[in-house]
């Protein structure tokens, strides 16, 4: 859950899927290598491959130190794979990178990596563009399993009305959600749609909904129809109308679905007795922030802290409750540079700490030029010349 690594909607689309959702698919690809031998004190590493590895200038003593157990295998495709990169554009430096940060690689066969290859130009413009991709994220074009249901997956993607760059995104920052048979995928959506109009969409704008909903957030798709339909019924049940419930669908880009109405319920309830609000006002300031929401009650705890002991009242948090969406290292720096300018947080308003980083720049730029403008006086003499 999002909670636990202190994510937020605006940076998880920054990390790639496997570093933060890590799922258990059975049978899946390579890159979980125990299909692969690891025993690396019974077994020589491969002269073969280690030869070919130095020919193409890559690092053996970094994938030694990093993942050894490739180097022991008796069978390997290092110059195959090194000849399809190269055919596609990537010069020495590009292979040798490519390797030494996925080794993995050289244990597909030719007929993989080919296979792989034709997926992915279905929604690359070409190879330019796909070995720059390769570059970039290794590891996601190099897992090779799942090949059908990818195939699947990436046509209904194009079927849905989901642009071929946006796509590419979803290959290499969540490509998990390729492994699901299309049919599950499918159900998802249908989920999605079927609710979107029972809460008072219109079909008109129920396709951008949805594509926009797909485009912030893919990792919806790893959720299951029964965990969407009961989150949404727990907002219900917390007496948010149909229209609010799309409002934070909307707000908190399908990351509710993350949540699990127990940890919705407990953060809302650390809410109401923080603020000591009654239901109705702690439906307003979930509204204004959903922060509120999808965040665990020790992260809340820990924010909450952080902004009292900057000297913070609770009152001026109510106010502003956004507030809580910032780390507490990002709200002590935020003070500290307005400090300077002699700006008092305890008793101004909040509002001059929220927003994303350029916000924040924007609003100290005009504290800052306020500061230093100089008083016009309209009885001083003015200097003239003739």
């Amino acid at each position: 859950v999002l909670w636990k690594h202190h994510l937020t909607p605006q940076t998880i689309l920054t990390i790639p899927y496997f570093a933060v959702f890590p799922v258990k698919l059975k049978n899946r690809s390579f890159l979980i290598h125990s299909t692969y031998t690891t025993d690396t004190k019974s077994r020589e590493e491969n002269k073969k491959t280690i030869e070919s590895l130095y020919r193409l200038s890559v690092d053996v003593k970094k994938i030694r130190r990093l993942k050894e157990w490739v180097l022991l295998q008796e069978v390997a495709y290092v110059q195959e794979v090194a000849s399809i990169l190269q055919e596609m554009g990537a010069d020495e430096t590009a292979v040798a990178s490519i390797l030494e940060r996925c080794p993995e690689a050289i244990l597909r066969s030719p007929a993989e990596i080919n296979a792989q290859r034709a997926l992915w130009q279905l929604v690359c413009q070409n190879e330019k563009q796909l070995i720059k991709l390769i570059e970039q994220f290794p590891e996601s074009f190099f897992t090779t399993g799942y090949h059908e249901n990818q195939k699947a997956n990436i046509l209904f993607f194009q079927e849905l009305g989901l642009k071929n760059n946006i796509i590419t995104r979803f290959l290499t920052s969540a490509p998990n959600i390729f492994y699901n048979p299309v049919e599950k995928n499918k159900k998802v959506i249908e989920t999605l749609q079927r609710n979107y109009l029972s809460l008072g969409g219109s079909d008109a704008n129920m396709k951008v909904w949805i594509l926009k909903l797909l485009s912030q957030n893919p990792f919806i798709l790893l959720n299951t129809s029964t965990a969407i339909q009961e989150n949404l019924e727990f907002l219900q049940k917390s007496d948010f109308s149909d229209h609010e419930v799309l409002q934070l669908l909307s707000k908190l880009k399908g990351f509710i679905f993350q949540l699990t109405p127990t940890t919705m319920q407990k953060s809302m309830l650390f809410s109401k007795n923080v603020f000591k609000c009654s239901d109705q006002e702690l439906k307003e300031l979930v509204l204004k922030c959903p922060a509120l929401l999808y965040y665990s009650v020790p992260i809340l705890e820990e924010r909450l802290g952080g902004l009292l002991k900057e000297g913070i009242s609770i009152t001026q948090i109510r106010d502003t409750p956004m507030v809580l969406e910032l780390t507490t290292q990002i709200v002590q720096y935020r003070i500290k540079k307005l400090s300077a300018l002699g700006y008092n947080i305890k008793s101004g308003s909040l509002e001059s700490l929220n927003g994303t980083k350029k916000d924040f720049e924007v609003n100290y730029g005009k504290i800052q030029s306020k500061k230093e403008r100089p008083m016009f006086n309209p009885v001083a003499p003015l200097n003239t010349q003739d």
